[in-house]
């Protein structure tokens, strides 16, 4: 059961931050237009995603030799440098939620909803790319665990947002709030960095 929580924790570091995605999901919700259909189709994209990265890791691993994981893992610690860097420099950024109503079709949110989530780079790299490369070296129980965790994440932060936006949107124009939601996905991040440098000694030995 710890890969579950291990799973929902990192997906929920990832997920939770202001991004195009999470801002349209927001703005969706304040104007309460197709909110159910939006947040099922984001929450089913990151499912698939999450499970795809997993697996094809997971079946490629046996082709892997130690020089193609000390690459995969200095990658994946370089993009959890970019990712903290990142984090570290939209710490007093302020986001304006507010938009004008305008209502959108089912077929035109749908499109809509798919443009956003799969023409997001940092959408594959946050689950194809990190969590499957993350979660290489689990077995395979392990690494469902991980999934399924990662996938519930997505799934709470989506309703949750979108739902609760009206409410989610005060907090989110509040600097600290955000300044310690950030700082608290950073050190997370730190945490996961020693954690690939410790698998790299572990493959290593």
């Amino acid at each position: 059961m710890s890969y579950l929580f291990l799973g929902f924790f990192t997906g929920l570091s990832l997920i939770l931050a202001i991004g195009a995605q999470n801002i349209f999901v927001i703005e969706q919700g304040l104007k309460k237009q197709h909110i159910f259909l939006i947040c099922l189709l984001c929450s089913l994209s990151d499912f698939l995603l999450i499970f795809f990265g997993i697996f094809l890791f997971h079946y490629y691993d046996e082709y892997f030799n130690p020089t193609i994981v000390l690459i995969l893992n200095i990658l994946l610690i370089i993009f959890l440098l970019h990712f903290i860097y990142s984090k570290i420099k939209i710490l007093n950024i302020k986001i304006n939620f507010n938009s004008e109503v305008i209502y959108i079709s089912k077929v035109n949110i749908f499109l809509k909803t798919l443009a956003f989530t799969y023409l997001n780079p940092h959408v594959y790299s946050d689950t194809v790319f990190f969590l499957g490369n993350f979660s290489k070296n689990f077995f395979f129980n392990e690494k469902i665990y991980f999934g399924v965790g990662a996938s519930m994440a997505s799934f709470l932060f989506f309703f949750l947002i979108g739902y609760l936006s009206k409410y989610f949107s005060k907090f989110a124009k509040n600097q600290k709030v955000w300044k310690v939601i950030n700082l608290l996905i950073v050190t997370f991040m730190v945490i996961l960095i020693f954690s690939v440098v410790n698998q790299s000694l572990i493959y290593f030995k």
